[in-house]
């Protein structure tokens, strides 16, 4: 097969794959669910219509620890990142873009979070200095985004970048 064909072919596969990839990103966004309380700077309960709500961890992200313990002592900025996604989310609704693993360990759901104006979440956090990257694979759909972000945030002394005799 000469180049041409080749470089078609290949063409080809690539908008096939992101036409199903496309359909696909859709099908995985929840509808959108009331937030009824944050954790800290990267984990809130929403309801889900079960009694209990649903835990939901932020993906690509990792906020400073708001209180001692599992081995994680507080960590400068945690109060502030907790406070921050607390206004974020308060009286909001949000929709879910699941990540590949669904799960983490403790029984939260992974998830991509969007207020229902659009407003993506997890880069909101990282941009404005509230969060760092963690970028945990399967799910690492953002993570060249939210890296970008982040040295951004850090190279204007945002959030926790900022140096802390300021």
């Amino acid at each position: 097969m000469n180049k041409t064909y080749k470089y078609i072919l290949v063409l080809l596969v690539s908008i096939i794959v992101a036409y199903y990839n496309s359909g696909k990103e859709e099908a995985e966004l929840s509808g959108l669910m009331p937030v009824s309380r944050v954790v800290d700077g990267d984990t809130f309960w929403a309801e889900d219509g079960s009694e209990k709500g649903v835990k939901i961890r932020l993906i690509g992200v990792d906020a400073p620890e708001t209180r001692n313990g599992n081995n994680k002592k507080i960590g400068f900025y945690g109060q502030e990142a907790k406070a921050y996604l607390t206004d974020l989310l308060s009286n909001q609704e949000v929709r879910l873009e699941y990540g590949v693993d669904s799960l983490d360990r403790y029984g939260r759901v992974l998830a991509y979070v969007y207020l229902s104006d659009g407003t993506f979440v997890n880069e909101e956090l990282i941009k404005k200095g509230y969060a760092r990257v963690l970028s945990i694979p399967p799910n690492v759909k953002y993570a060249d985004a939210f890296v970008f972000y982040e040295r951004d945030a850090r190279e204007s002394n945002r959030g926790l970048w900022q140096k802390e005799s300021e």
